[in-house]
């Protein structure tokens, strides 16, 4: 039987990012604009650090703490300290675009995309930050970058432009992190809401969180809607697969007003965990440098 639950009832201005570490058997998760990030225990206890900038997600290292993607690049962080140190500027002297959705991939990269802060123009890029801490640019011409996840077998990446309303398809390259041959894979013109973050179970099946419809979509592996299933509240912005099992879907969302409507969700910025989907989530890595 299908469950949705409040798992957190703290509000988050812009809640996004949720991981789930199966090495720890917790969650993370982030408030872009608090800006946090938020760390919840199996029995319910938080624990919140406060960052020096807007953060768009974060992957945690092999060797302990995290490396951040905050508004003006990537940072290695410290959980004991609560310190951040920069590690390159990804577009330095740019003041609309801002580092946001990314993930790593199983070899242990850094993939995440910047956005402009107006989501109006295309001056976000693709990047890839490797386990030497060199930075690479994979694409570019992005409105507001979103969901990047993979295949099950690594060599497909999955990525949300949200600004045009598409989830785009590469080729990946799991030796070299490089990309080729976007493809559209599924387009939202059609649908209610936008693209933003995604991930992909066991199966193979692409979950994206529809955001301003409050909506969970799976697609096939070939881009056609499987499932559709509906939310508390609209401002949905992301999800992850946790627990013991991966077969618990945690959902983020924010209480930001846009467009004046949100104030009116009285759970809008929770985090929801949702249980009886019947399928299960792939581990995260974590970043190898």
């Amino acid at each position: 039987m299908l469950r949705i639950e409040i798992a957190c009832a703290d509000r988050d201005q812009l809640g996004e990012g949720p991981l789930w570490d199966v090495d720890e058997q917790r969650l993370y998760w982030i408030d872009s604009y608090g800006p946090a990030i938020h760390r919840m225990e199996p029995n319910g206890a938080k624990k919140t650090w406060t960052l020096q900038e807007p953060i768009g997600s974060f992957v945690l290292r092999r060797s302990g703490g995290a490396i951040l993607a905050l508004r003006s690049g990537f940072f290695s962080f410290d959980f004991a300290t609560g310190n951040a140190k920069l590690i390159c500027e990804t577009q330095p002297g740019e003041l609309r675009p801002r580092l946001n959705d990314g993930k790593a991939d199983r070899q242990g990269r850094f993939i995440a995309g910047s956005m402009d802060f107006e989501e109006r123009a295309p001056v976000g890029k693709l990047f890839r930050l490797d386990p030497d801490l060199t930075l690479h640019t994979l694409d570019e011409a992005i409105i507001c970058s979103n969901g990047p996840c993979w295949s099950p077998d690594g060599r497909t990446l999955y990525f949300a432009d949200t600004g045009r309303r598409a989830i785009y398809a590469y080729d990946y390259d799991p030796a070299t992190g490089n990309v080729r041959s976007r493809r559209l894979f599924a387009s939202f013109e059609t649908l209610r809401g936008f693209p933003d973050g995604a991930t992909v179970d066991e199966d193979g099946y692409v979950w994206s969180v529809e955001v301003y419809s409050g909506r969970l979509i799976r697609f096939d592996p070939m881009g056609v809607i499987d499932r559709i299933v509906g939310l508390p509240v609209q401002s949905t912005t992301s999800l992850t697969f946790g627990g013991a099992n991966l077969d618990v879907a945690y959902v983020t969302s924010m209480a930001r007003p846009m467009d004046g409507q949100y104030h009116r969700e009285r759970e809008a910025g929770c985090l929801f965990e949702i249980r009886g989907l019947g399928v299960r989530g792939l581990p995260e890595p974590r970043f190898a440098g």
